[in-house]
């Protein structure tokens, strides 16, 4: 073969073959060769010694408030905190202002992605009782991340509630149908829970069976109709079961939040880890905990959702749900892997092969020759404490901050380039629209 472009040299990587020792090659931003490749030089080698790189990683699920909220986050300062903490694409939600519900609004996130952000990405495009008729179509769009339904409210003006409006949304198109599931009838017939001053009456308003009630329909619903869903960040043990018994339809999502915090974070965190679905007690982490280990869960994602600090710290309940998440992903489920809750395997799995395999994305998710050479490099062994000083996101704090983890992103690595390298933003923009099988390639 031609001498390639670049090869990652003496890195553990994961991958088809399992976890080994082996170079990468890679030429045209695909990967063109796996194994012992001493025999090669190429234009650029980085020397990965010590450290594993896996497939780059996707998050499926980040709200980086552009248009309309930009004092928030930008597409911009959105997609510098994904590759500064080693994620490589992301698909960003409808819930904006104006909303993603139309082709001119996906168009024009398109354009601002490819004009200003460092990372490839996705959109998602939002359902509304008003815009079933474009959903089959929309779905088939450049960028296009797939279809995602509110059926209960959260930030922004999206709800689909009703079991007609549901039904019309899963009846138009093909592709998998993303949706946040808390029944809209109950949160709106317990709102007199909320207590003024007490974040932790969060999770009793919003409880756990709104979830499960909502998922249930969802799933009834999704069988009338048999249209694939994809139910984002699980938050109950009470839904484990219903997932697991229609894993033909259904998929479904774990966010770091739900898997590290409980309600007895409140007294220290308070409204900073206001969150909808809440995170919940120690039984309902260790639900998700168990359907992620039985394999139940198919993807993290983070459900990057910032605000300002001023707006976190009112008086509940006049405060926003949402903290950032998109640079922390990694280095907070590498600490759980270090203290034994998943695998190495098992993280690619979810945030890599995962979403390859149930989006059907083109060309990502795996280290294979002919795809995209995209890599997130890490050092399982660094010990860092997460700090508000590291986050690039434009809110400029964390909920982890103070959390010390054990696994690091070293380098974020995308078609090929180096993009971030030892805590440095190498490359601020390059990004491009992630391609799917379903859609337009």
């Amino acid at each position: 073969m031609t001498a390639p472009d670049l090869i990652l040299k003496n890195g553990t990587v994961v991958n088809h073959d399992g976890i080994g020792l082996a170079d990468v090659a890679v030429s045209g931003g695909r990967i063109v060769d796996i194994g012992d490749l001493s025999h090669l030089s190429a234009g650029e080698v980085v020397d990965c010694t010590g450290l594993h790189v896996l497939p780059g990683v996707i998050d499926s699920q980040v709200h980086f408030r552009e248009p309309g909220a930009e004092a928030k986050e930008d597409l911009e300062t959105g997609a510098r905190a994904a590759v500064m903490g080693g994620v490589t694409a992301v698909f960003e939600m409808p819930n904006t202002n104006p909303t993603t519900t139309t082709y001119e609004a996906l168009a024009d996130k398109i354009a601002r992605g490819r004009a200003r952000m460092a990372c490839d990405f996705g959109f998602w495009f939002g359902a509304s009782p008003g815009n079933v008729e474009l959903l089959e179509e929309a779905e088939r769009l450049e960028g296009c991340a797939g279809i995602k339904m509110f059926m209960g409210s959260s930030t922004g003006t999206l709800l689909v509630a009703g079991d007609d409006d549901v039904r019309q949304v899963l009846s138009h198109g093909r592709r998998r149908v993303a949706v946040h599931s808390e029944d809209e009838f109950r949160l709106e017939d317990r709102k007199h829970m909320r207590v003024e001053g007490d974040p932790s009456s969060h999770p009793v308003w919003r409880d756990a069976e709104a979830a499960r009630l909502c998922t249930e329909r969802l799933i009834r619903l999704a069988k009338e109709t048999n249209r694939r869903i994809h139910i984002l960040h699980i938050s109950t043990a009470d839904e484990i079961p219903m997932l697991e018994a229609e894993k033909g339809l259904v998929t479904c999502e774990a966010t770091p939040h739900h898997l590290t915090f409980t309600t007895d974070d409140h007294a220290r965190l308070g409204t900073l880890i206001q969150m909808n679905p809440p995170v919940r007690d120690a039984s309902h982490r260790a639900g998700v905990w168990d359907g992620l280990r039985r394999g139940v869960v198919d993807v993290l994602g983070s459900d990057h959702a910032p605000h300002e600090r001023e707006a976190k710290e009112k008086v509940y309940p006049a405060t926003p749900s949402g903290m950032p998440g998109v640079q922390t992903l990694v280095p907070v489920m590498l600490d759980h892997v270090a203290k034994g809750r998943l695998s190495l395997q098992r993280f690619v799995d979810l945030t890599s092969h995962g979403p390859q395999r149930i989006f059907g994305i083109a060309g990502k998710g795996r280290i294979a020759a002919g795809y995209d050479a995209d890599f997130t490099v890490v050092d399982l062994k660094a010990r860092r404490t997460i700090e508000n000083e590291w986050i690039e996101s434009r809110c400029g704090w964390t909920p982890y901050a103070g959390m010390e983890v054990q696994g690091w992103p070293v380098g974020t690595m995308i078609r090929g380039r180096r993009v971030m390298w030892d805590d440095q933003l190498l490359e601020p923009r390059g990004g491009e629209p992630v391609r799917f099988q379903e859609g337009c390639s």
